[in-house]
């Protein structure tokens, strides 16, 4: 398969995604954080931008996979820093970016807003590299990883079962994409 690339939130769409979360109840306060390494990632379904239904983590299935979370717009810096990192590493593992917009209002009256805006800011040949969560799938993500420190980017290593083999959500950190390569790089090697 293919590796694909990661390219930001169109910047207009996630300051909409923000200001409506203040409308989501399940929003209001922040969930703890917790490292979910060792879990299995929870069966959430979502759509990407050329608007496929996607099953995670079936779809990374049968091969490691990082996922790239985001909750609010100012998590884009922290995935810009980590997409900068994991490109130039040259890594072949499957990258995806997930958005998770926690809440009835947005998954109710903003789906196609929200997507049609990242759309116009994305080449085509990368929304397949994008799958957008909504509602409950969005803050069953949330409850897997909390949301304290919401800037913060949740990166998962997923091993090719969808266990979460490496987990970080403490800002871009060179050593910590090393650490988070060389974890993939042993699970392979024990494969």
């Amino acid at each position: 398969m293919p590796r694909r690339r990661f390219l930001p939130f169109l910047a207009v769409s996630i300051f909409l995604v923000s200001g409506m979360m203040l409308f989501a109840p399940g929003c209001q306060g922040a969930i703890p954080n917790r490292d979910p390494s060792g879990d299995p990632f929870p069966t959430v379904a979502g759509r990407d931008l050329e608007d496929r239904p996607i099953a995670l983590p079936v779809e990374v299935g049968g091969a490691p996979a990082i996922l790239m979370v985001g909750y609010v717009q100012e998590t884009q810096f922290d995935i810009d820093r980590w997409t900068l990192g994991l490109l130039q590493s040259g890594t072949e593992i499957r990258l995806m970016e997930i958005p998770a917009v926690g809440g009835w209002f947005p998954a109710t009256f903003l789906k196609s807003t929200i997507d049609n805006g990242m759309r116009s800011g994305i080449p085509a040949e990368d929304w397949a590299s994008v799958v957008t969560l909504y509602g409950e799938d969005a803050d069953r993500t949330q409850s897997f990883t909390g949301t304290e420190r919401p800037r913060n980017a949740r990166i998962l290593l997923l091993d090719e079962h969808g266990v979460v083999r490496w987990f970080w959500d403490q800002g871009y950190s060179p050593s910590r994409l090393l650490e988070m390569l060389e974890q993939a790089a042993n699970d392979h090697s024990e494969n």
